[in-house]
């Protein structure tokens, strides 16, 4: 293989120069040198090679010891040259020290960089940059790719009709209008504000990856917990489910593995500090914690607190295409079913989500009075059947 050694000395520093670069855009040295062999390749095609897209094979290499550049073609060896792109006669060969080639040949003949021109310098330049971006992007795709589900503290840098730009670092971050907490007047995005959001995704915006965050999911609030509960962090206590309705009320059920810890208590902590601090940064929406049960009956009873409930009925069906459907009757005290139900019946409908149970609640009195009703059909049926039995004696 026959390479030519630019004489161009200052081209030593461009070892220095990669350093720089891979410092300050915080990419692998070794993408940065790929990312200008690359660039100086299309610069030769495009000087060169025209809009002809035979051209064979053009590389480029640069020593990441010295910073020599050297650049290459692989041509064929013919007798007589039709196209100087890709062709090289068999006494040129020889001259470049192939002594033994013949007709049909490939060879790699070395190219003197300077021949590539300021033209092709900038095509380069163009070339680079590009794929220096691409560099960037893959990295910071590969990262945030990483860390979907995953909590982020960012710092809002604008926001427009639709969306909330957050700065996160070495990423742009976008929060839509389905990830902005809209119906609670404490939760403002005002520029230079640090927030908490959680990663939802990875998408490509103008040509650069743009992240994906979201002050709505409820994973958000399973998240907190884990940052502010010890417990939760090492595994002590699980969240078993969340259902909320961001900006306004959340519930949380939590489950123990330790007999000696318990979970609730864990979450609340002393004072209700923990749990105070999670509903701060969810500008003060409420937060309501209970006790995940095993017994479908006694969650159900759990998840409608504050309410207190006299008897659960649950029943769980399959229809005929599989699907499961779970039904659940609750009897509460007259005086609490306006709180079982809750405001714009909030409370039962986080209740339905947090147990996966379509919920129906009765008042006591009213369920009394049909069974007390039911209970007199019944004596009706049988004072009936009586009559007819002596009418036809």
């Amino acid at each position: 293989m026959a390479k030519r050694k630019s004489e161009e000395e200052p081209r030593e520093t461009i070892v220095d120069l990669v350093k720089l670069l891979a410092e300050e855009r915080d990419i692998d040295e070794e993408e940065v040198f790929q990312a200008i062999e690359s660039g100086i390749v299309a610069a030769y095609k495009r000087e060169f090679g025209g809009n002809r897209q035979d051209i064979k094979f053009v590389n480029a290499e640069i020593d990441r010891e010295s910073g020599e550049i050297y650049v290459y073609k692989l041509v064929e060896v013919v007798d007589e040259v039709l196209d100087d792109a890709n062709e090289i006669s068999i006494e040129d060969a020889k001259a470049v020290g192939y002594e033994d080639v013949e007709i049909g040949d490939e060879i790699e003949i070395g190219i003197d960089v300077e021949d590539l021109g300021r033209l092709a310098a900038g095509a380069a330049k163009n070339a680079i940059n590009q794929k220096l971006r691409d560099a960037e992007s893959t990295k910071i795709q590969n990262e945030f790719h990483g860390k979907i589900g995953e909590i982020t503290s960012g710092t809002i840098v604008r926001k427009d009709a639709r969306n909330v730009y957050v700065n996160i670092g070495r990423a742009e971050a976008i929060v839509r209008r389905d990830g902005q907490i809209r119906n609670n007047r404490s939760e403002r995005y005002d520029q230079d504000r640090i927030m908490k959001f959680l990663v939802t995704g990875v998408e490509e915006a103008n040509g650069r990856p743009s992240v994906v965050l979201s002050r709505t999911a409820p994973a958000l609030v399973a998240k907190l917990f884990e940052l502010e509960v010890p417990e939760i962090k090492n595994g002590d206590v699980i969240i078993k489910s969340v259902a909320r309705e961001p900006g306004s009320r959340s519930k949380v059920a939590v489950y123990s593995r330790d007999p000696d810890i318990d979970a609730k208590g864990a979450c609340v902590g002393q004072r209700g500090q923990r749990v105070q601090q999670i509903m701060n940064e969810l500008s003060d929406e409420k937060i309501d914690i209970v006790d995940w049960k095993e017994d479908a009956a006694l969650f159900i009873s759990e998840a409608l607190q504050p309410a207190k409930v006299v008897r659960v009925d649950t029943e769980i069906s399959t229809n005929e295409d599989g699907t499961v459907e779970r039904h659940a009757k609750v009897i509460v005290p007259d005086q609490q079913f306006s709180l079982a139900i809750g405001k714009s019946g909030q409370n039962v409908r986080l209740a339905a989500r947090l147990t996966g149970f379509k919920i129906d609640i009765r008042k006591e009195s009213d369920e009394s009075d049909e069974a007390a009703k039911v209970l007199t059909d019944g004596f009706q049926v049988v004072d009936e059947e009586e009559g007819k039995g002596d009418s036809e004696a």
